[in-house]
C-alpha cells in the first residue's frame, strides 16, 4: 500500500525536492544573464490580454506617487539567502534577477498583517484601509499555491464540514470550542503544542479532506492556507470573509459564490450548512465556480510577466528607472496607476 499513499499525496502537493533543486541551481548563473533578457521578456506583452495584465499588476502593486526609497533599502546586489525565509529568497529572486545589481527593493518577509511604513514586497497584506506600501508578490508558493486532482464527484462526497488545523490563533480555538463534536463537523486540532489539547484529532491528508463536500477555510496568521488547493477541488470552501489577501488576491472573492461565507463570530454556521445540503446544486455551483477563478493562477508564462511587471513597477515608482519601452507602448493609452 506505501507505493498507493505516496502517489496520492503526491498529486495534491508541490515537490519540495524540484523546488530546491531549481532554484539552488539559479544561483550559479550570473545575474547580468537575465538581465540582458528583461526587454525581451517585457516585449512579449502584447501577445497577452492587455486588459486582464494590467488589471492584476494594478492589484498587486498599488504605488501611484512616486517616492524615494530610504538608504536604508539596500541594492540587489546584497540580496542573500536567509535560512529562515529561504522560500521567500528563491521567489523574489527568480524576478530580481532581471533587475540591475544596483536597484534597491525593500523586503518584508514572513505572514504580514500591517502595511509597511515604505514600499515594501510583502506575501500577504490586510485587505481593507491604505495598503499601497504592500506590494505582493508570489511568495512562499512551495506551499501556499497547491493546487488538487481531485477526481471525487461532489455528489459522492459525505455532508459533513471537515478541517484540520494548527490552533495558535485565538480566532481558531473560538471556533472548535463551539464546533467540535458537532454533528455536522469533522474538525479539530493537529498540533501537540499551544491550542486545547481536548481537541487534538487524527492528521487527515488533504485525499482524505476530500471525501467530503465541505471543508473549512479560516485564517490564521494570515490567509488561509489551505484555501488554494481547497478551491480547485470538487468541494467547496467555508469561512468567514477574508481580511488578508496574497497573490491568490483574496480580496476579490465573491460570498457565496466563490465560497460560502458565515459570519465571523461563525454562530451561523449550521444554518450555513443545512441550507446547502438542502440545495446541492447550490453548492456545486459554488465549487465550479471556484474552479474557474483558480485557473486564472495556471497560466505560468503570464504569470512571470505579471511579476516581473509588478517589480518593473515599483522601480519605476521608487525613481529608479523609467518604465520599459514596450510597457509604455501598450499603456500609453492607460497608465500602470492604481484602480
Amino acid at each position: 500500500m506505501k507505493p498507493v499513499l505516496t502517489k496520492i499525496s503526491r498529486k495534491h502537493k508541490n515537490s519540495k525536492f524540484l523546488y530546491y533543486s531549481l532554484n539552488f541551481a539559479r544561483q550559479f548563473v550570473p545575474r547580468s544573464f537575465f538581465q540582458e533578457q528583461l526587454n525581451k521578456r517585457l516585449h512579449h506583452l502584447s501577445k497577452f490580454d492587455l486588459e486582464y495584465i494590467k488589471y492584476r499588476v494594478n492589484y498587486y502593486n498599488k504605488l501611484h506617487d512616486k517616492c524615494a526609497l530610504p538608504t536604508s533599502v539596500h541594492p540587489l546586489k546584497d540580496f542573500k539567502l536567509i535560512k529562515k525565509h529561504k522560500t521567500y529568497f528563491f521567489d523574489t529572486f527568480e524576478y530580481t534577477r532581471f533587475f540591475p545589481d544596483n536597484y534597491r527593493i525593500d523586503f518584508t518577509f514572513g505572514d504580514i498583517t500591517a502595511i509597511p511604513p515604505v514600499p515594501s514586497v510583502v506575501k500577504s497584506r490586510p485587505i481593507s484601509g491604505e495598503n499601497n506600501n504592500a506590494v505582493i508578490m508570489k511568495l512562499n508558493k512551495v506551499r501556499h499555491f497547491t493546487f488538487t486532482a481531485d477526481t471525487k464527484k461532489f455528489s459522492k462526497k459525505k455532508n459533513i464540514l471537515v478541517g484540520r488545523m494548527n490552533v495558535n490563533q485565538e480566532q481558531r480555538l473560538r471556533f472548535l470550542d463551539i464546533y467540535f463534536n458537532h454533528p455536522l463537523c469533522n474538525v479539530g486540532q493537529i498540533n501537540e503544542k499551544g491550542g486545547n489539547p481536548k481537541y487534538l484529532v487524527n492528521y487527515l491528508s488533504i485525499d482524505e479532506h476530500l471525501d467530503y463536500k465541505f471543508i473549512l477555510c479560516i485564517e490564521g496568521h494570515d490567509v488561509a492556507s489551505n484555501l488554494k488547493w481547497v478551491m480547485s477541488s470538487n468541494s467547496v470552501a467555508v469561512m468567514p470573509r477574508p481580511k488578508y489577501e496574497t497573490w491568490f488576491m483574496e480580496g476579490t472573492l465573491i460570498p457565496n459564490y466563490h465560497y460560502i461565507e458565515i459570519k465571523d463570530d461563525y454562530s451561523d454556521l449550521e444554518e450555513k450548512l443545512q441550507y446547502y445540503i438542502r440545495h446541492p446544486e447550490e453548492a456545486e455551483k459554488i465549487s465550479k465556480n471556484a474552479n474557474e477563478y483558480v485557473e486564472q493562477f495556471k497560466d505560468k508564462k503570464r504569470e512571470n510577466l505579471i511579476s516581473l511587471l509588478v517589480l518593473e513597477r515599483y522601480c519605476h515608482m521608487t525613481g529608479q528607472k523609467e518604465m520599459n519601452r514596450s510597457v509604455m507602448k501598450v499603456f500609453e493609452n492607460n497608465s500602470l496607476k492604481a484602480v
